[in-house]
């Protein structure tokens, strides 16, 4: 029985994907290695259409955290201000980088069930002309809130402040604003919605935001990746075969139509799980609106502890997600990336309906 991933990353594999783990192994000094890494760099910014003049992609091995920590220690200069967004575990992530940094930041919280209090981020930014920089998750799957983000761009334009943008669990399936939105970069990876394997992260700058860049990491030195990587190079030994797993996710994607289909697909897969628990007489933790196409989080009922309905459901061949922190004995999550067929969709929903009844 095939088993399927239904949390928040790594996703469960297409087999065109999993083929392309079995190609020829490649040294990453050779020219044939330079032609994959600047198809998947052209193929990253395609995916928004994004100018290569104005863009660039930074391809480097390590988790979507190594790309959030890249973005961050690049690029908030000696001088300035990090405001972190903080509703849920990764905001919270954020402010544990600066500080291991000695980046100076400061925090605009909200509970991890609420969205960003806008009025909050307003009066932080009047108040601490320090601050150069917003740094902001899209898809906090503590929750599987989509955060809301043209007020909080509307907000950063007027006081001339630019977006760090985690886009670690929505880049490739949601609506990402580069146009109007102000961002400088954008950190995410390979093995959510892009469907490849975990291994390989990436971070899209705004190539004029690399003039000031001040890199406190060697390995995660964001203009040494640029810089190197538009010359052919690479700074590090990259991970071969999750740069050809991720090389083909992409072709993949663009087959299937691109990201608007891959959230229209999400979004029904959702749905039809979502009426399924709701019948069942679980509550979701949020809207539909407040949530993403990507994953939805639902409160446990009485009878029923996170253990004993993830060991059910993975009897069954599905994998779920349990909550963290405070919400770790509350709540379960479902995520719907990956390679999951119609018959999969149906087969979950007997084994949800199966594992609730009892």
């Amino acid at each position: 029985m095939k088993t399927i991933l239904l949390n928040p990353g790594p996703v469960t594999l297409s087999p065109r994907v999993r083929q392309a783990l079995q190609r020829e192994d490649l040294c990453h000094r050779e020219p044939e290695f330079v032609v994959l890494q600047n198809g998947i760099r052209e193929k990253l910014l395609h995916l928004y259409d994004l100018d290569g003049a104005q863009w660039a992609a930074a391809l480097m091995t390590g988790s979507g955290t190594a790309a959030v920590e890249s973005m961050i220690s690049t690029l908030v200069p000696t001088d300035g201000t990090v405001l972190i967004i903080e509703n849920g575990v990764y905001g919270e992530r954020m402010r544990r980088i600066a500080d291991r940094y000695g980046i100076r930041n400061v925090q605009v919280t909200s509970a991890w069930h609420a969205p960003i209090d806008y009025h909050k981020v307003g009066a932080a930014l009047g108040s601490d002309p320090s601050i150069t920089h917003v740094a902001v998750v899209h898809h906090e799957t503590t929750t599987g809130r989509l955060n809301d983000l043209a007020p909080l761009a509307a907000i950063c334009r007027e006081r001339g402040v630019a977006m760090l943008l985690d886009a670690v669990s929505s880049f490739g399936a949601e609506a990402i604003d580069f146009d109007n939105w102000p961002l400088v970069a954008c950190a995410a990876t390979a093995n959510k919605c892009l469907h490849a394997v975990p291994g390989t992260c990436f971070v899209v700058v705004a190539r004029g935001s690399l003039g000031s860049a001040h890199p406190r990491n060697l390995y995660l030195d964001l203009d040494a990746y640029i810089s190197t990587q538009d010359h052919g190079g690479t700074p590090f030994t990259q991970s071969i075969q999750t740069f050809y797993a991720l090389d083909e996710a992409l072709d993949e994607l663009a087959d299937h139509g691109g990201i608007a289909t891959r959230r229209a697909i999400y979004q029904h897969r959702m749905q039809q799980i979502r009426h399924v628990l709701v019948e069942l007489g679980i509550t979701p933790l949020l809207g539909d609106d407040e949530s993403s196409c990507v994953l939805h989080a639902y409160k446990l009922p009485q009878h029923k502890d996170y253990t004993s309905l993830h060991d059910q459901l993975k009897s069954a061949g599905f994998i779920i997600y349990a909550g963290q922190g405070s919400y770790a004995e509350q709540i379960f999550r479902i995520s719907m990336m990956g390679e999951i067929s119609d018959a999969d969709v149906q087969r979950l929903s007997t084994a949800l309906t199966d594992a609730l009844q009892t």
